[in-house]
């Protein structure tokens, strides 16, 4: 069961509307955190009871255990209804309250603008974003009342983008992408279910290939920032390209450059 008396804070909360979304969002990404050295939380705003497979209890089971996989905790499951879930008030202070708890330097959300319609699959998805941005702002206000102090979160940044916005940002997820396959399969109900339509698993190595393609890496996962990001030093990013482009080159012997690589690409 999620411990709802959270004691530490955390480097990162990630957020997701239902049982499996932070796993399908950033479930290569968690692991890379956690083995960097970084704690995680996770907290799903439904219990996915609407969902085409599974139950309750078994979707909760599948959660605890994709958590464990990506060494990240299970800290709460909201009850805020599976296609009922819009942004008011009564959630923000809820959503804010764990905020004042986790104090994460940053949040995971999904992207909180609808777009183009299915492509978001989700209105829940939608909503959670905006709840979460909106829960963020209540957490760091003085004159919000609920026994904890206020708490600044640094950064949020969001996952399930639409197909035609551009990540601010891939992350290289290529050495934790086994480890994110078996947190999938975690959710069986979802994910392995006969009964239901698609090849999920296909579809999320075809979306990790795609981001990987943009970073220059096999596989990994993109993420939108509506504030640009502060660079202190600019060469840090191209210092972050070639870490990419030396581990992955196909000449042992030296490290291939950016020009070289790209002639090539």
């Amino acid at each position: 069961m999620p411990n709802k008396d959270v004691a530490n804070s955390y480097d990162v909360l990630a957020i997701g509307a239902h049982p499996d979304d932070v796993e399908v969002g950033c479930g290569g990404l968690i692991p890379k955190l956690v083995e960097q050295g970084y704690s995680v939380a996770i907290a799903v705003f439904t219990k996915g009871e609407m969902g085409t497979g599974g139950t309750v209890e078994i979707r909760e089971k599948e959660t605890e255990s994709a958590a464990k996989i990506l060494g990240a905790d299970l800290i709460e499951v909201f009850d805020f209804g599976d296609t009922q879930l819009i942004d008011t008030y009564d959630k923000r202070q809820k959503v804010a309250e764990l905020i004042r708890k986790v104090k994460p330097t940053i949040i995971l959300c999904p992207y909180p603008i609808n777009t183009n319609g299915r492509a978001q699959c989700h209105p829940d998805h939608i909503a959670t974003g905006q709840i979460t941005i909106n829960a963020a702002g209540l957490a760091r206000l003085a004159k919000f009342e609920c026994g904890l102090a206020p708490h600044h979160t640094d950064r949020t940044f969001h996952y399930f983008l639409p197909y035609s916005l551009a990540p601010s940002f891939v992350v290289d997820i290529t050495d934790y992408f086994e480890t994110w396959m078996k947190a999938l399969k975690a959710h069986a109900s979802q994910f392995q279910n006969p009964d239901k339509q698609g090849d999920y698993m296909h579809y999320m190595e075809t979306m990790a290939r795609t981001y990987g393609q943009m970073g220059r890496c096999k596989y990994a996962q993109g993420y939108y920032s509506f504030e640009p990001l502060m660079i202190d030093n600019m060469m840090d990013l191209a210092k972050v390209k070639d870490t990419v482009l030396s581990r992955h080159s196909i000449n042992s012997g030296k490290r291939t450059s950016n020009r070289e690589h790209d002639a090539g690409y």
